[in-house]
């Protein structure tokens, strides 16, 4: 299967709007956050002195000690005690606009495509299902390296042919986000995706 280099003009053709080196760094930088903060799951949790065990017998007479005068044992001086300011159950997801997410897909599209990662070819499918006849196929297109192969669809056996292969990655151009551009090495445009594209970056 021969691939083909997409070039800055071939992308401009097709209606792909792309943005140079001088803008987008900083919605680049606010999506990725983004992504990122979405992932966690915010379920860190430590029990104050209220959720402690325990109860609020008074440890011992408040005069004549010679101690420090002193309540409960679950106070946060005291092993066993409850947590100050600690770590409590949030939502840590944060939302970009699609203005923003528009223009880093624009920034991100344009420098892979001006550093020459972005391949494109008619059509990608792995007709008997088997890894090594996708691995194969894969090798014949682009260099070692993790390689994101985008598509409109795939069908059933390429899905799994590639689920068990680990530097490689089927999406489809409608899901395509711009982590996944930037992980990649590679970038290989099925068919018609490259109007997808050009429809999100429009």
């Amino acid at each position: 299967m021969s691939a083909t280099p997409l070039t800055v003009e071939d992308a401009q053709a097709k209606n792909v709007v792309l943005c140079g080196p001088e803008k987008g760094t900083q919605a680049v930088h606010d999506l990725i956050t983004a992504y990122r903060a979405n992932r966690r799951s915010g379920t860190a949790c430590t029990k104050t002195r209220g959720e402690v065990r325990g109860n609020n017998k008074k440890i011992y007479r408040q005069k004549g000690t010679g101690n420090a005068r002193h309540g409960d044992k679950r106070a946060p001086i005291f092993v066993g005690g409850g947590v100050v300011f600690g770590p409590r159950p949030r939502d840590y997801s944060k939302k970009v606009t699609k203005s923003t997410r528009r223009l880093a897909l624009r920034r991100v599209l344009g420098d892979i495509i001006t550093g020459g990662k972005v391949k494109t070819v008619d059509s990608f499918a792995i007709a008997d299902g088997k890894t090594k006849s996708f691995i194969n196929e894969v090798n014949a297109i682009a260099e070692p390296g993790k390689i994101l192969i985008v598509s409109n669809s795939f069908d059933e056996q390429t899905y799994l042919a590639a689920r068990n292969v680990a530097w490689a990655q089927l999406v489809t151009g409608a899901e395509l986000n711009v982590e996944q551009l930037l992980l990649a090495n590679t970038v290989i445009l099925v068919g018609d995706a490259i109007e997808t594209l050009a429809q999100r970056t429009a």
